[in-house]
């Protein structure tokens, strides 16, 4: 089979009950895992490196900035040209994130309250380094990391190539740990003798990375718990077939369990995506995985009304809409991790440093969360500064009623003494 499976409307519901990130196997296999690696350090890291990430006896499990600017400096300038520009996209959007975000102080009865805006002090960014290693990854979230204020930034990848390195470099990482796996994230949530443990830990990974990031989440703060990645391409009739399959198929082969979905409004549409998909599958180096993948999929034809329903209940992590009246039609969608707005908006732009952030929620997980971004790495933590005058009298007489209703003695007292100024002498 080549193409996606044509579904009925009422067959959506299946599709849209959310797929676990994390299967109970993998996730008890990883809890022994976290917990050797927290229990034995750099031994039990590097042994587990040596198993599973083809990390040599002698090969340093930790890579040093020197290093990682050293990757920089010997690659190639076509290479380095495109890192350097995409990291300066991230990092333009990143700042620009980070400006909108503000100190906040108002005035109350006896003093004034608000917020201030502070970044956690260390940042672990995982960077899958299978069989498609992603730099793109380490531009993402050590960038984002940096421009929200993080002090200490560490990558963690397995096997870590050339560009991968270099990516580190250029995003100003401190350090590379060459390992991967449940293993990298429990030496990162924990530390060792080696790494300091982190404040968060960010980033996308395999099943093992995710279980891992499960396990240690309350430890430290996690962005999300990522599953497999999703493409939802919302279509009208007018939109060009072959430009849809091209964007599904690089969806595709992400991986195998990749979730591919085109909504369009007629299905005589829906059979030219189709008949486009095997036709762009012949020749591509990665057709065996894509179009695996591509079983996973479907496509669904409805009305346009249905069809922002439908990708509504989905949530999917992207969402590209190509329909004749893609701006407006987008104002009506409320459920998605990033929105493409227009056949020149493509989904592989996000993937590649447009601007905004590639680390984004899955599963159905974006009904009720967002993607990376510096907010990520962001605390903001409120204060209160009162005078101590009496001009908060009505505020302790309030607080000592409400601590009584709920049974708080001590609370109610508390309050009392600061009620007024004279009582305090008496007391």
């Amino acid at each position: 089979m080549s193409g996606l499976k044509l579904i009925a409307l009422a067959e959506l519901e299946r599709f849209v009950e959310r797929r676990a990130a994390i299967d109970t196997d993998t996730l008890a296999a990883a809890s022994q895992i976290v917990n050797d690696v927290h229990a034995g350090g750099d031994a039990a890291l590097r042994r587990y490196a040596c198993q599973h990430d083809g990390l040599g006896d002698t090969d340093a499990l930790v890579i040093p900035r020197a290093q990682l600017i050293y990757a920089l400096a010997s690659l190639g300038s076509d290479a380095r040209g495109v890192l350097e520009r995409t990291a300066a996209r991230i990092t333009r959007f990143a700042e620009a994130q980070r400006a909108s975000l503000a100190p906040l102080e108002l005035a109350v009865a006896g003093g004034s309250a608000g917020h201030t805006i502070a970044p956690v002090e260390r940042a672990g960014c995982y960077a899958p380094g299978g069989g498609y290693p992603l730099p793109s990854s380490v531009l993402m979230t050590a960038i984002t990391a940096r421009v929200a204020g993080v002090r200490s930034v560490w990558v963690a990848s397995p096997r870590p190539t050339q560009v991968t390195m270099a990516a580190a470099a250029l995003a100003g990482a401190d350090s590379l740990l060459a390992a991967g796996g449940a293993h990298a994230i429990s030496a990162l949530a924990y530390g060792t003798a080696s790494i300091p443990a982190v404040d968060i830990i960010v980033g996308p990974g395999n099943r093992w990375v995710t279980a891992a990031k499960k396990l240690v989440h309350g430890r430290v703060a996690i962005d999300m718990l990522a599953g497999p990645s999703e493409l939802v391409v919302l279509a009208d009739e007018a939109a060009d077939p072959e430009l849809i399959a091209a964007d599904l198929l690089a969806q595709a082969e992400h991986a195998s369990d990749a979730l591919p979905i085109v909504i369009t409004t007629t299905r005589a549409h829906a059979e030219a995506v189709n008949r486009a998909l095997a036709t762009q599958l012949e020749g591509l180096s990665t057709r065996e995985l894509a179009a695996r993948a591509l079983e996973n999929g479907f496509a669904l034809v409805c009305t346009p009304d249905e069809g922002i329903a439908a990708s509504d209940k989905l949530a999917p992590e992207h969402l590209e809409v190509m329909t004749a009246d893609a701006h407006e039609r987008s104002k009506r969608l409320s459920h998605y991790g990033a929105i493409f707005i227009g056949p020149g908006s493509a989904e592989v732009f996000g993937d590649y440093g447009a601007g905004p952030n590639h680390v984004l929620p899955t599963g159905g997980t974006a009904r009720y969360t967002g993607g990376l971004s510096v907010m990520t790495f962001l605390r903001v933590r409120t204060f209160l500064r009162l005078d101590g005058t009496g001009n908060d009298r009505e505020l302790a007489r309030d607080a000592a009623i409400l601590a009584r209703l709920e049974g708080l003695e001590a609370h109610a007292r508390a309050a009392e003494r600061r009620a007024a100024p004279s009582a305090k002498s008496d007391m």
